[in-house]
């Protein structure tokens, strides 16, 4: 496969993902937890026969337990809270706010120990939550609803929630692409035990309601982890990264283009602020002294990564995506790919070292 090839098939993800916010509205009356335990069956089988086919299997009995608790949990919560708050608020608007957790974890990562808060951070921090502050107060002459407020709030859960679980999964060990099998199986067993004891059982309505589940769980939140992987492994990790800042726009965009969002220039505004801040700010120059990213964040790669986040010498093992290696990244869904890129960027020539040698497990 040549590097454009896996770079396009890296790019169909970013595609998948910016069909979230859609699928969720077309899978409406099904509750958020049921829709999480279908949508995470169907990912997590797509997964199996995937692991299966590339021999893998042997790998997932190497992965500690906390390891599982911990994926497991960072994805059935984003995911939880994301249906729940386009169930809540309308779609495009609550999806805008929980594309805010690019952005978060580059705050987030800036205020860990030995790092700085920078201008960069403050100026993408003020376009991302001027957006979202767009979105709330309905910027188009709509006004303030406060029966949105619930579903806001949950986006914003859901955007604090995986920025928060990106940055401390920096404490796990690699672990391998395949694990993210477990982390789906995972999720929709806890979602099932939860839905039978808190919600009301409605099945999708109709087959444009199943269409949607089922695309649901063979895309954003099944095959677009797996071309996501081939994409970062062998193809161009920057043109993937910047492609990627487009998904909440192409997200929004579609909305608009079914009738389900109107097309308004506050929606419009918003959407670029927040695409436009989790873009800028990473590219926040870079002071820190004596970090391995930092020694390596000029080097002519593109923009730096956040803060000079400190790195052991093995390769960046654990940024994100629940502490998977940079040379067999499992991809953070939607909905979750900008981040990873932007933190893993100074690694380039490793990201290409590690496609020609064999996968360690994680």
């Amino acid at each position: 496969m040549t590097r454009p090839q896996a770079t396009m098939i890296g790019f169909v993800a970013v595609l998948l993902w910016s069909l979230l916010a859609l699928f969720t509205v077309g899978s409406a009356p099904t509750p958020p937890l049921l829709l999480n335990a279908i949508c995470f069956a169907i990912g997590g089988t797509l997964g199996l026969i995937w692991v299966a086919a590339t021999g893998e299997l042997q790998q997932l009995r190497e992965v500690p337990l906390h390891v599982y608790a911990f994926g497991t949990l960072g994805i059935f919560g984003y995911h939880a809270l994301y249906f729940s708050a386009l169930r809540l608020s309308p779609a495009a608007e609550a999806g805008l706010i929980a594309y805010l957790w690019p952005l978060l974890i580059v705050l987030l990562s800036s205020l860990l120990p030995g790092e700085h808060l920078r201008r960069g951070h403050v100026l993408g921090a003020c376009l991302g939550f001027g957006g979202a502050a767009l979105v709330i107060l309905g910027g188009d002459g709509a006004g303030f609803d406060p029966a949105h407020l619930p579903g806001y709030g949950l986006a914003l859960a859901c955007a604090l929630t995986w920025s928060g679980y990106s940055v401390l999964s920096r404490k796990l060990g690699a672990v391998p692409t395949s694990s993210v099998v477990v982390f789906c199986l995972a999720s929709a067993l806890l979602s099932a035990g939860l839905h039978l004891a808190v919600e009301d059982t409605v099945w999708p309505d109709g087959p444009l309601g199943w269409a949607s589940i089922i695309g649901l769980g063979l895309g954003p939140v099944g095959l677009a982890f797996y071309v996501w992987d081939i994409g970062v492994k062998q193809g161009d990790i920057q043109m993937l990264g910047t492609a990627s800042y487009a998904a909440p726009l192409l997200s929004t965009m579609l909305l608009v283009l079914t009738g389900i969002a109107s097309a308004t220039w506050s929606l419009g505004l918003a959407a670029v602020l927040i695409s436009g801040g989790a873009a800028f700010a990473p590219r926040a120059p870079q002071g820190c002294g004596g970090g391995p990213v930092g020694a390596g964040g000029g080097g002519g790669v593109g923009p730096p990564a956040p803060a000079c986040l400190p790195v052991r010498s093995t390769g960046a093992e654990s940024l994100l995506s629940g502490g998977v290696s940079v040379s067999s990244c499992w991809p953070v869904p939607a909905h979750r790919s900008t981040a990873f890129v932007v933190l893993v960027r100074p690694f380039r020539s490793r990201l290409h070292a590690s496609s020609s040698v064999p996968r360690r497990g994680h």
